[in-house]
């Protein structure tokens, strides 16, 4: 189909949707007035920040041994499961990576579910920890082991912290309107027409569906689109200079980075191993050091011409 054709058919199905609801304004005003309602509900709802369950911490075992932190959080952002035998819906945020003094290498992860999940896992969660862990493991090829400690701090899990790893923005909303340009057209004729049909059906039959009580999930997650832009690796170059014997004095890690503009963009950490260089959804590099570097000889220079990080660190 044409992009021509695609755009007229769009047009097509806005003009319908106003026009049926300019009649429904006219003809049934308590059915618009609940759609309106429900639309600022909805609204509402995809607005509501997430907010921390609980904390995990466990070992990371493989590839690179360290701590990670697991932030559950409950966000309506998240689908409910539609049924008890499908996958439950899951969304993650950016996997951070740290260094700490006091326990070396750690990582923090947000794994966000639908209220309702979190609700009735209330009075025993391990199976929802076991989902956070397996998640973990099959989203970042990570090995952790099983055991684990429910925690009731953890780095970096402050309410700033989370949003801006999950990419949750707080948006204002001062006239409460429904946001129904944001949506499809056509799910929209939709809930008209069910509102219709709802009139018409003033004493519809009562649906009881019993949730069975042994259920087996084939797939237990559903990963939906997260809420960030994978960020992507940049070019680089590693070069350790040596004296004039070939001894090994310092490194020098040259990185381009075409999309940045200025060297308050990226966060630089360093580490006696290895070195993390991160631009917020555009880039980011792990990068471990072929020998030992003294830390606090580090220094780095961005070249705003040529995009171009440079790194000096002298080694043992």
């Amino acid at each position: 189909m044409s992009s021509t054709g695609s755009t007229g058919d769009v047009f097509q199905q806005v003009n319908q949707f106003w026009s049926i609801l300019d009649d429904l304004s006219l003809n049934d005003p308590a059915a618009y007035g609940r759609f309106i309602e429900k639309q600022i509900q909805e609204g509402d709802e995809f607005r509501a920040a997430p907010e921390l369950d609980s904390r995990l911490c466990t070992d990371i075992l493989e590839p690179k041994k360290g701590s990670l932190y697991i932030n559950i959080c409950s966000w309506k952002r998240v689908p409910a499961p539609q049924d008890p035998s499908r996958p439950i819906p899951v969304c993650s945020g950016k996997l951070e990576t740290d260094t700490n003094e006091g326990q070396g290498r750690y990582s923090v992860l947000d794994v966000a579910l639908n209220p309702a999940v979190l609700q009735e896992s209330k009075k025993d969660k391990t199976e929802v920890y076991m989902l956070a862990l397996s998640f973990a493991q099959q989203q970042h090829g990570m090995s952790l082991s099983q055991q684990y400690n429910v925690v009731s701090c953890s780095p970096k899990s402050s309410p700033d912290d989370l949003h801006r790893r999950l990419g949750f923005r707080q948006r204002p909303n001062p006239s409460r309107q429904p946001d129904t340009a944001s949506q499809n057209p056509a799910a929209l004729l939709q809930q008209i027409s069910a509102l219709r049909s709802e009139k018409q059906h003033k004493d519809p039959a009562i649906q009881i569906i019993n949730r069975p009580a042994e259920h087996k999930k084939t797939d237990l997650i559903q990963v939906i689109s997260t809420t960030f832009v994978q960020p992507q690796k940049p070019e680089y170059q590693l070069e350790v200079k040596t004296d004039t014997v070939g001894v090994a004095h310092s490194m020098e890690l040259t990185v381009d980075l075409p999309k940045v503009y200025s060297m308050s963009e990226c966060q630089l950490r360093i580490s006696k191993d290895d070195v993390l260089l991160e631009v917020e959804d555009v880039y980011y590099l792990l990068l471990e050091f072929p020998k030992t570097v003294i830390e606090d000889t580090a220094y780095a220079i961005f070249n705003k011409k040529n995009r171009r990080l440079t790194l000096r660190v002298n080694v043992f």
